[in-house]
């Protein structure tokens, strides 16, 4: 029998005292306001009937690549829907990454030197501090969102400089002071990375391109396993950002590339979403439905995401077991994904959710949150 290591048993008890261990629990049926699916897609069944035709129209989309891109996986899908989505942003590439998470290991892993900093805001999602932790570079974090700290930490930065945030945050549902930051980049001659997971789809096609950023950002981030209802991602930017990408991020060159099926739903979903602008508005109607309840929450009002407080972390878990009881699929965030004490009750708000069900919700939480 293989001995396992003492150190990892000793971790998972760690984990189990605390209460905070993460197991894979079952999928049940409910009402969703735990996944990111914003325009509600997964549950479309006129977008379901596009992909559908697409497999029908070309079957053999479905099957595998065969090799990395490098190789044998540079199928002609890929050129033609990395152009399609680059016009999309008025960027001028565009490179395709199975998730989000790969693009930010991708990218972050190979952009800097040891002689250069990357400045990343504290509560960036883990995947860019995974990405930096390959990188030889100085990796610096400043306070969320304090355009003050950021600023002092670009003064005293040295080589080439990076910062890294996200246009809209996933825990807190806030969002990123855009403008500031990439005139503070600017001053300082820093490249902005922006993250768009939470944005793109619920914001046109990000708030980078409704901003009208593409030519003030070093590279943009989107993806399309949320508000896309599908699965992978994309790195814009410059043709020669893409070209450095190609020859230097590891997990590009030595991924399998991914299926013709993939790619293509991309393609189909940008178009659907084109079509159907009421998805996002009806959104948004919803957001603020859920808003005029006068919760207590951090989020910001036109947030998808909308984070609720408790008292203590025992109230928070007798709040979830409440609503599943209920039938409302509701996630409870804690230590470790976000700093002990800080824990919350995680709110996404989809198109696909009924005024009723929003109306329950929020009849729910308000009972128990103020519940002494």
């Amino acid at each position: 029998m293989i001995s396992f290591p003492k150190h990892l048993i000793d971790a998972i008890e760690q984990r189990k005292k605390f209460g905070n261990l993460r197991t894979l629990k079952p999928h049940s049926d409910g009402i969703d306001f735990y996944s990111n699916d914003y325009l509600g897609l997964t549950k479309n069944q006129a977008f379901q009937d596009v992909l559908l035709q697409l497999v029908n129209d070309n079957p053999t989309c479905l099957l595998g690549s065969t090799g990395s891109r490098l190789i044998s996986g540079n199928k002609n899908d890929y050129q033609e829907v990395e152009s399609f989505i680059a016009t999309q942003h008025l960027t001028e590439s565009a490179l395709l990454f199975p998730s989000g998470y790969k693009a930010n290991l991708a990218l972050f892993s190979c952009i800097a030197t040891k002689h250069d900093t990357i400045l990343v805001d504290e509560l960036i999602h883990r995947s860019v501090h995974d990405g930096c932790r390959l990188s030889a570079a100085k990796k610096w974090k400043f306070k969320h969102n304090d355009l003050f700290h950021l600023e002092a930490l670009l003064q005293k930065s040295e080589g080439t400089v990076f910062i890294a945030i996200e246009s809209l945050y996933s825990m807190d549902g806030d969002f990123a002071p855009l403008q500031e930051i990439t005139a503070l980049a600017a001053r300082y001659h820093a490249n902005l990375i922006v993250d768009e997971a939470h944005a793109i789809g619920v914001f046109g096609y990000g708030l980078v391109t409704e901003n009208q950023l593409q030519n003030n950002v070093f590279a943009t981030v989107v993806t399309y396993g949320k508000a896309f209802g599908i699965q992978g991602a994309a790195i814009l930017g410059t043709n020669l950002l893409k070209t450095y990408l190609i020859n230097f991020a590891s997990s590009f060159i030595y991924s399998t590339a991914m299926s013709a099926y993939q790619i293509l739903s991309i393609q189909k979903a940008y178009q659907f979403i084109a079509q159907h602008p009421e998805l996002k508005n009806d959104l948004h109607q919803k957001i603020k439905h859920f808003r005029a309840s006068n919760l207590t929450t951090s989020s910001q009002d036109k947030s998808p995401i909308q984070t609720i407080y408790f008292s203590n972390v025992e109230k928070l878990h007798q709040t979830v077991k409440i609503l599943e009881k209920e039938q409302l699929k509701t996630y409870a965030i804690l230590a470790p994904t976000v700093k002990a004490g800080s824990e919350r009750l995680r709110i996404c708000l989809h198109q696909s959710n009924t005024i009723q069900e929003i109306n329950l919700l929020t009849e729910i939480i308000q009972k128990y949150q103020n519940e002494n």
